[in-house]
């Protein structure tokens, strides 16, 4: 698939993931769909960077096809569940450059990568779909458990808070923050850093780790979607 929004380039071995769309890097069914695609296409890359646009890494689902009806909303989030389980398994690491803004499923997107660079800056990191309107999906919840400070789950969570850059590393949004231009290299730097872990090694491990949040996510999809709740 051909992609004006996504676009890949390699750095000594480190495959970059561009997204940019010219605006909040929605995640839409085009760019999803070509965010798996690209993300299969450089499974044998040292290790992969997400990058997202000056000052929005992603807003988050296309909020136009999540507001035009729960079956529509709903197989947009089949789709994202795809793409955020790829990143949470896949068999090399994956760094996110969070260049600014980074909310509902872009934060959801910050959990499934393996480290978060974040830039400094007024931006916001969080899940705030209760204060949208939606109800926060069990899949969202259980990559949360796992990435987000138990000390902050609630407030990140059930109350839909969201998260200035330095605190969005306390809460396990992001690992680091640097500067706004310091951001990309940073993260290829950090992505160099962990190109030498094996593949093969790098998989079982992801399964002794992850297996189980992937299963549960997996075995409940479909009850989990038919819970999900837009308001109108």
């Amino acid at each position: 698939m051909e992609s004006t929004t996504v676009k890949v380039r390699y750095e000594n071995e480190i495959a970059i993931l561009e997204l940019d769309d010219g605006k909040a890097n929605a995640l839409g069914h085009d760019v999803i769909a070509s965010l798996v695609e690209k993300l299969n296409e450089i499974e044998d890359a040292g290790a992969v960077v997400i990058l997202g646009r000056p000052e929005k890494f992603s807003a988050g689902f296309d909020l136009a096809v999540m507001k035009s009806g729960e079956e529509a909303a709903r197989k947009m989030l089949r789709s994202g569940v795809e793409l955020f389980l790829k990143c949470y398994s896949f068999p090399r690491p994956i760094v996110a450059a969070c260049t600014g803004h980074a909310l509902a499923a872009g934060a959801i997107l910050l959990m499934s990568c393996d480290l978060r660079v974040g830039a400094k800056g007024e931006f916001k990191i969080g899940l705030p779909e209760l204060a949208i309107g939606m109800s926060l999906p069990l899949f969202a919840t259980e990559l949360a458990k796992d990435r987000i400070s138990k000390r902050h789950f609630t407030k990140a969570t059930a109350l839909g808070q969201t998260f200035d850059p330095h605190a969005a590393c306390d809460v396990g949004f992001l690992d680091e923050i640097v500067e706004p231009d310091e951001v990309l290299s940073t993260a290829i730097a950090r992505a160099e850093s962990l190109k030498s872990i094996g593949k093969t090694q790098l998989s079982l491990t992801r399964s002794t780790t992850r297996g189980e949040t992937i299963k549960k996510i997996n075995d409940s999809l479909e009850a989990d979607l038919g819970r999900f709740v837009v308001s109108q």
